[in-house]
């Protein structure tokens, strides 16, 4: 069976990771450069090899003092690590599991996300598409994103947990 080769469709992709603030509100941010490359056996997803990866510098949480911050090297060290990529080594369309390695300042760890396959389409001008939806979870001091901060009246300033999520549109390069 042939190669199929599949190219990111960025128009209708987003990254997105939320942290709770203070513990009492969830702060969403982006990345707005990112790559994804895949290939499949024909249209089987469950044999394809993923790569996925984001510009460190494109943070995007909608305040500039924030992003700055999460550019420096209390969080993504952009100046040391430009990117962070995930290696998928398996996508279970059965249990939609897609399980890789995570690298984020050149720490690796396992994860698994939940992986929901859309299906494959053709859009008006005979292209064809596929989609996932993407959620995890992960700690971000795995990755030695550490910085706090205390509450004077308890608890911290930012959360451990950081939700991910994701859309992610396929086209067909081939």
């Amino acid at each position: 069976m042939a190669t199929t080769k599949w190219v990111l469709d960025p128009a209708h992709s987003e990254i997105q990771f939320k942290v709770k603030h203070m513990m009492i509100a969830t702060v969403t941010g982006s990345f707005d450069r990112f790559h994804v490359e895949v290939e499949t056996e024909g249209d089987d997803f469950s044999t394809a090899s993923i790569q996925f990866s984001a510009e460190t510098a494109s943070v995007n949480t909608g305040s500039e003092q924030r992003d700055g911050h999460l550019r420096s090297a209390d969080f993504f060290d952009v100046e040391n690590h430009a990117a962070l990529v995930f290696k998928a080594k398996s996508y279970s369309p059965a249990n939609n599991q897609l399980q890789g390695d995570l690298t984020i300042k050149g720490i690796t760890h396992p994860v698994t996300m939940e992986a929901e396959f859309g299906g494959i389409g053709q859009d008006p001008w005979g292209n064809t598409k596929a989609g996932f939806t993407l959620s995890g979870k992960i700690n971000r001091k795995d990755w030695d994103l550490n910085w706090n901060a205390a509450l004077e009246a308890g608890g911290v300033l930012v959360s451990d947990e950081v939700r991910l999520l994701g859309e992610i549109q396929l086209a067909k390069s081939n």
